[in-house]
């Protein structure tokens, strides 16, 4: 269930976006002021609605504390080209004016989370319980972290990366030379060795298979 934070000081508008987004499943908190919305970040909202003309922090003001992967969109009775330009570009991913159709709301709304929701998976590999955040270059099996050197993380992370398909050694090799320069053809089968045992350490799913002769591939069924 995502969870959308509105905030809004016209208390009509309010409840009509906390009872419309309510009834279709979304999870909705509601601020009335900059401030508030401020103090509601840390309840760490998928979306936000904001007006701009806000008691207490502007709306302007609101978006310089929220965090960039948070989708905003700003709703307002501002319709200027000069002020939607300028939220668009500080940070909004969309902006609607007021009077607005209910019905258009919830498609941008829909629009944005799936866009945010992209985003956030863009950078995951997942194989069964593994999971390799090529962002921040950690790898988890059923939630535990997998601790890899340099080069078994270059290597995991190419074989994850070829939907099941067998690698060879030489074409492994060459996936990885620019993150390891130091691994060679003959000590790919060390690495290999090292992350499996490694694996091991925390599953007994055999991710990693060895096609004799071929090559090694994760597999895809895990």
């Amino acid at each position: 269930m995502s969870r959308i934070l509105i905030v809004e000081d016209d208390e009509d508008i309010g409840a009509v976006l906390q009872r419309e987004l309510t009834k279709d499943g979304y999870e909705v908190l509601r601020a009335v002021t900059g401030t508030e919305g401020r103090m509601m970040l840390g309840s760490a909202p998928d979306l936000i609605l904001m007006d701009l003309m806000l008691p207490g922090l502007t709306g302007e003001e609101l978006l310089t504390h929220i965090p960039k992967e948070t989708p905003v969109i700003a709703v307002s009775a501002r319709s200027s080209i000069d002020d939607k330009v300028s939220l668009l570009t500080s940070g909004c991913v969309d902006y609607i004016t007021k009077p607005f159709d209910m019905k258009e709301l919830k498609a941008r709304v829909t629009a944005a989370l799936r866009t945010a929701e992209g985003k956030k998976n863009s950078g995951r590999i997942k194989c069964g319980d593994m999971e390799i955040d090529t962002g921040k270059h950690e790898v988890t099996i059923g939630g535990r972290e997998l601790k890899l050197t340099r080069t078994e993380y270059a290597i995991l992370k190419m074989l994850a990366s070829g939907d099941g398909r067998v690698i060879s050694k030489s074409e492994l090799l060459d996936l990885i030379r620019s993150e390891t320069p130091d691994c060679t053809e003959s000590s790919v089968k060390v690495h290999v060795s090292n992350l499996r045992k490694k694996i091991k350490e925390l599953t007994d799913t055999e991710y990693i298979e060895a096609v004799w002769g071929i090559g090694f591939k994760l597999k895809g069924d895990s």
